[in-house]
């Protein structure tokens, strides 16, 4: 009985991870009889949890099944319990992290892939789990493609390698607890996917087959929803997007600033709303990221790393880090080289500086007379010019009591701004975003 082709896996050094199971046993003996044919240098892994207190025995058979067969085999043990207590993750998680953990081991020296025996059923089983739990597009790729590790069993049933197992008369060890109802996957695979395969004839194939369609539907949503992220230290996403993109194009910018994986829906519900707000809305998100609504956009910024508050600097010529970004003042003309995205060249009077001028950021009573312009408050000149007051907030000013004489990097006051006649010509270039915090501390 022939389960897949060997021809993918011809010339490999493969390592089966057995369980003692019927899954693992038959993708082991199927590899171990071909084995040569297929050219194929074949070993074997076992995991051992902690968790079931047959796990020794259960080793030990794997153990003797490979010595049995000529097989070479690696014992892996871990307190999956202990480990899990101590992470704060749950045993499925902790124990899918050890088993990691053992796939890479073996695959720095020892082979060229693992391969594991899930098979069609259990991806059926799988997909109609999540689906019940309510998942995306994204969560019915239920077995997704990782270096190194390689699943030929997909496209094989469980009645196939029962099939097998009978064919072969090969022994194998059964976990009591997979027919434990009470585990909430137990009972899809012994109750509610039989029922429904009784009711439409072909429903677990026809499940694999759906997930299959929705991930690469979903991988082409995204490689579209890619296009619409912008900007470097902060992300912006178009709030016009439709609601697909949108969602899609929201989470790339939420990772893209360090996500993992804590949002909920409730999280893009918020954003939802915010794209029918007003200018100046946020809302908080998980991993210190918050979302602005500015103009036709949503902005994600990540928040910085908490430092101990400037209250001012005295203005000197040099390069240095200020206020959540990169200041350089100098003499003559600015450095001849692309400006950054954003960056702006104020050429200066030094000689109009005022002694006792500071950098620092703005305050209530600030008054600024940008060039050829009105004396007006820094905050309507600031809110004339559209900068965001979570932008505001932090720009570097340079003054003098309460007079502005420049925004760094946006504008300089009409009292420094170079003339023809200027003796002492000199340059502010401001860059904003920089990872300046352990530079300010």
């Amino acid at each position: 009985m022939e389960l897949f082709s060997l021809r993918p896996y011809r010339g490999l050094k493969l390592c089966v991870a057995v369980s003692g199971g019927r899954d693992s046993v038959a993708l082991l003996h199927y590899l171990h009889i071909h084995a040569k044919e297929a050219h194929i240098t074949l070993s074997a892994l076992t995991c051992d949890h902690g968790i079931r207190k047959e796990a020794a025995s259960d080793a030990a058979f794997v153990k003797d099944l490979c010595a049995a067969w000529g097989v070479p085999l690696i014992t892996f043990r871990a307190d999956v319990p202990a480990r899990a207590t101590k992470s704060g993750r749950n045993l499925e998680e902790e124990g899918r992290a050890f088993r990691r953990e053992c796939y890479a081991e073996v695959l720095k020296n020892d082979a060229d892939a693992v391969l594991t025996a899930h098979h069609r059923d259990d991806y059926a089983e799988t997909v109609l789990f999540r689906l019940a739990r309510g998942t995306s597009l994204k969560g019915l790729d239920a077995f997704p493609k990782q270096q190194g590790l390689l699943r030929p069993l997909l496209g094989v049933t469980r009645a196939d390698i029962d099939a097998y197992i009978r064919e072969n008369n090969l022994p194998f060890r059964e976990d009591e607890s997979n027919a434990d109802v009470t585990f909430a996957r137990n009972r899809i695979r012994h109750e509610a996917l039989p029922a429904l395969e009784q009711a439409v004839p072909g429903a677990r194939e026809n499940l694999v087959r759906f997930a299959e369609r929705a991930v690469r539907d979903d991988a082409f949503l995204e490689s579209l929803a890619a296009k619409e992220v912008r900007g470097e230290i902060e992300k912006r996403v178009r709030a016009g997007l439709p609601e697909p993109l949108l969602f899609r194009a929201c989470l790339l910018a939420m990772k893209e600033l360090g996500l993992a994986r804590d949002y909920t829906e409730a999280n893009l519900q918020e954003l939802a709303k915010l794209t029918r707000t007003q200018a100046g809305r946020r809302c908080g998100l998980p991993a210190g990221i918050t979302a602005y609504r500015e103009g036709e956009d949503l902005v994600f910024v990540k928040a910085p790393e908490l430092v101990a508050p400037l209250e001012s600097v005295p203005f000197a010529l040099g390069r240095y880090a200020l206020f959540g970004g990169i200041l350089e003042a100098g003499e003559g003309d600015p450095p001849e080289s692309s400006p950054q995205k954003g960056q702006r060249a104020l050429c200066i009077d030094l000689a109009m500086i005022p002694e006792g001028a500071v950098w620092r950021t703005r305050r209530d009573g600030d008054t600024f007379r940008a060039c050829s312009g009105r004396k007006k408050t820094l905050k309507k000149f600031l809110t004339d010019r559209k900068i965001p007051a979570r932008v505001s907030s932090t720009l570097p000013v340079l003054a003098k009591e309460s007079e502005i004489l420049a925004v760094a990097g946006v504008e300089l006051a009409d009292a420094i701004k170079r003339r023809e006649e200027t003796a002492a010509p000199g340059y502010l270039v401001y860059t904003r975003g920089e990872d300046t915090t352990k530079k300010n501390q």
